[in-house]
């Protein structure tokens, strides 16, 4: 055995820094964390200081014995986890659920997994930081207080099996909150327009009108005072600019240009990131520190000077825009500044961080940027002009390794006085559009900014907050609207309009119809809660607590004292909270008809609860919502069941359950998936019967139902199956499912079973 053990977060960690040690030293995985809050109870002593009552988790129990096994027989123990709070948490309950020693422990942490770097971290061993250990502590129980007091609350007030956060409400708010933006929005019109021009050789120059025309007459009057005049050029303004490198990136640009760039979601860049990270291939992915390290530098002059000479090579460092920068990371680099091979979407990720690294060290671009001035020679209102610019880029510096932000367009050699012909003037109608929806990477930028969560819970909190049908990620269509078109040539003007799609928005964040009630109930009841300035403070005071300089339970029992009467207020006063709308009146009835949050979601009531007949109910579909759904969609929601018609002599029912549309025929269910219930016709039923009937055709290959217990061979979405007792079972890919006889079947049961139970 080993007489070093060196314990990690991941097997992937492992396997890397393995290859980097000696024989005498054995590399384990923890697979994360090993022991956490209880999941049944809230496990905190409230009246114990808020100490936690850690428990090992059903789960991790035989890692944690194999560890003992290890530890045992290993004369020192190295802990290598992550040097952020969580890691820092990690080699702490490590130590104590092992009952690590002091005189035999060694704390380890590093910023890459290379050689190098390894090496150091273990000539430089240290204890484990408690200060750290207690700001995830208290970021673990403050979050968990909040979700287990305030979750009840919002069953009993809401709906059942909702869930509060702390950091997640708050991302559901500022969701919401741009969501209604939108709805309120006045969409104001404008005009812009735009010239053609060429000069005496000919050249082309494309202009823009130098602002914006607020009217339709006053566009009219523009158009009609430029139909005779001369067009000359009244300057030419040449002027040097200079353009400076982006930072290197941390973990929320890392997100963002991601996304922008690959149109990855946060939680699929953190997953490349932590594997080239792991495979030692990047420095470690959550970092909110720009800083680069003198090593680092010292390899991107050298790299730099080679491929491009001196003069490319600048070095520089860069402000940090996080207030508190969570511990002394660098920024996210390659631990090797020579172009790694790497394949996938892996290497896309990684030439983005090489390229972004190298050219944080390079010199400024320097280009001329030219504004040409174009006015109409007799026309008295001179505060409408054309303008148009171009840049020539006089040295590349850093924009021959990132050029992403190169805009250079061609002009033509020109001089103040030159007469130009005009070839037409193209105004348009536009209309001022909203800010748009947040995306993953956008929402990152936003919380951020506000000094809420930390590079660490950014992914998480975007994850939670989907998977809890907050906010679902989706696409918006857009919609026809017609604009006024004008155009001037050869001295007439024509009008004409034309049509155009707007508001088309890619995988970006919309609240749900639970999102939007559960953040109305949490801002009228828990304004606190879901504050941006309280957010941010109490991040503060994590890292105060990390600094030494705040008692983590003290921060605790602040925060709890005012927290819990507030909760059993809420619990005793506050009347049930559904987002009723009320739409109008049935006119089969007269009573009134309502939209809400029911026990299954959003749904439509005809009457009042305390009526002598029962209020009829029936739920909204996927694309409906109860903030927009007019009275006339929700009544057509109450036609259902209907009977659209009959096929062999069987009747074709249209039906809405809990799962979505469906069709009922001959005693069975088709799903109607995409087509809206409302306009299915009886011949794209039958489409869909025929569809059903030849897949159970296909489904069935053999069934042996004389003795028991039944056995089939199916198949199914993932190809054959035996189906036996409700079960279903594995068939190797090698075999036949056609040829298996009864007793084949029953073997490769019993199989399967020995198979999971090892």
């Amino acid at each position: 055995m080993a007489k070093n053990l060196v314990v990690v977060e991941s097997p992937a960690k492992a396997k890397t820094i393995e290859g980097f040690l000696g024989k005498d030293y054995k590399v384990v995985s923890s697979f994360g964390h090993i022991r956490d809050l209880p999941k049944k109870n809230l496990g905190i002593q409230i009246d114990n200081n808020f100490e936690p009552n850690y428990e090992v988790s059903v789960d991790k129990k035989k890692i944690v014995g194999e560890l003992l096994k290890h530890a045992e027989k290993s004369s020192i123990i190295w802990l290598a986890t992550d040097e952020d709070r969580e890691g820092e948490a990690i080699s702490w309950h490590l130590f104590d659920t092992l009952k690590l020693k002091k005189e035999n422990t060694r704390r380890i942490a590093f910023h890459e997994i290379t050689k190098r770097a390894i090496t150091h971290a273990i000539k430089n061993p240290r204890e484990i930081n408690i200060d750290l250990v207690f700001a995830q502590q208290a970021r673990r129980i403050l979050d968990r207080i909040v979700g287990f007091k305030l979750s009840p609350v919002l069953w009993k007030k809401v709906k059942s099996g909702l869930s509060a956060g702390r950091v997640q409400s708050v991302a559901v708010r500022l969701i919401a909150e741009r969501e209604k933006e939108i709805k309120s929005f006045i969409k104001d019109d404008f005009f812009s327009a735009q010239a053609e021009f060429a000069t005496k050789q000919g050249d082309k120059i494309i202009a823009q009108l130098n602002k914006d025309v607020n009217s339709l007459d006053e566009l009219k009057l523009i158009l009609e005072n430029h139909k005779k005049t001369a067009f000359v050029i009244d300057s030419v303004d040449k002027k040097p600019s200079k353009k400076k490198p982006s930072p290197p990136f941390i973990t929320s640009s890392l997100q963002q240009v991601a996304s922008t760039k690959f149109g990855y979601s946060v939680s699929r860049t953190m997953t490349l990131a932590q594997r080239l990270y792991e495979s030692g291939k990047i420095t470690y992915m959550r970092t909110d520190s720009t800083n680069i390290s003198e090593e680092a530098r010292s390899d991107i002059r050298k790299y730099v000077s080679e491929k491009f000479g001196e003069d490319y090579f600048f070095s520089r460092s860069f402000a940090n825009k996080s207030k508190n920068a969570q511990e002394a990371h660098e920024a996210i680099r390659p631990t090797n500044m020579q172009l790694s091979e790497i394949e996938g979407d892996e290497a896309k990720l990684y030439n983005l961080i090489w390229r972004r690294t190298i050219a944080s060290q390079m010199a400024e671009a320097v280009s001329e940027i030219t504004t040409i001035k174009i006015n109409g020679e007799d026309v008295q209102d001179k505060s409408y002009y054309f303008t148009c610019k171009g840049e020539v880029v006089k040295f590349k510096g850093f924009l021959e390794i990132d050029p992403m932000v190169t805009s250079t367009s061609f002009l033509p050699s020109v001089n103040d006085g030159d007469l130009l012909n005009l070839d037409h003037i193209l105004a348009r109608q536009k209309f001022k559009k909203p800010r748009g929806r947040y995306n993953e990477a956008s929402l990152v930028k936003k919380l951020e900014e506000l000094g809420i969560g930390r590079p660490s819970t950014y992914a998480p909190t975007i994850s939670v907050i989907q998977k809890r049908g907050y906010v679902e990620k989706r696409d918006s269509e857009g919609q026809q609207r017609e604009y006024l078109e004008f155009l001037l040539k050869d001295g007439e003007i024509t009008d004409s309009k034309q049509t155009e799609n707007y508001g088309v928005e890619k995988r970006k964040l919309f609240p749900t119809d639970i999102g939007l009630v559960t953040n109305d109930f949490l801002m009228k009841h828990f304004p606190n809660i879901i504050d941006y300035n309280f957010t941010a403070n109490v991040e503060e005071d994590f890292d105060n607590i990390a600094s030494g300089s705040l008692k983590w339970n003290e921060m605790i029992k602040v925060f709890y004292e005012e927290f819990n009467p507030e909760i059993s207020k809420v619990t005793e006063f506050a009347e049930k909270f559904v987002g009723a709308r009320e739409l109008g009146l049935d006119p089969k009835t007269g009573k009134k008809v309502y939209t809400r949050i029911g026990r299954y979601g959003p749904m439509v009531q005809i009457g009042e609860n305390d009526d002598e007949e029962k209020p009829r109910f029936t739920s909204l579909q996927k694309n409906q919502s109860i903030e927009n759904i007019t009275l006339e969609e929700a009544l057509d929601l109450f036609q259902f069941p209907k009977n659209i018609g009959t096929y062999e002599s069987k009747e074709v029912v249209i039906g809405r359950g809990r799962f979505g549309p469906y069709i009922k025929f001959n005693n069975g269910f088709i799903s109607l998936k995409e087509i809206d219930p409302v306009a299915v016709t009886l011949q794209q039923c039958i489409e869909l019967i025929e569809q059903k009937k030849i897949f159970d055709q296909q489904k069935n290959i053999q069934i042996f139902d004389k003795q028991d217990p039944k056995i089939e061979v199916l198949n199914g979405r993932y190809g054959p199956y035996i189906k036996s007792e409700g079960k279903n079972y594995k068939i190797p890919k090698s075999t036949d499912p056609k040829k298996l006889s009864r007793l084949d079947c029953l073997d490769l049961i019993s199989n399967n079973k020995k198979s999971k139970k090892k």
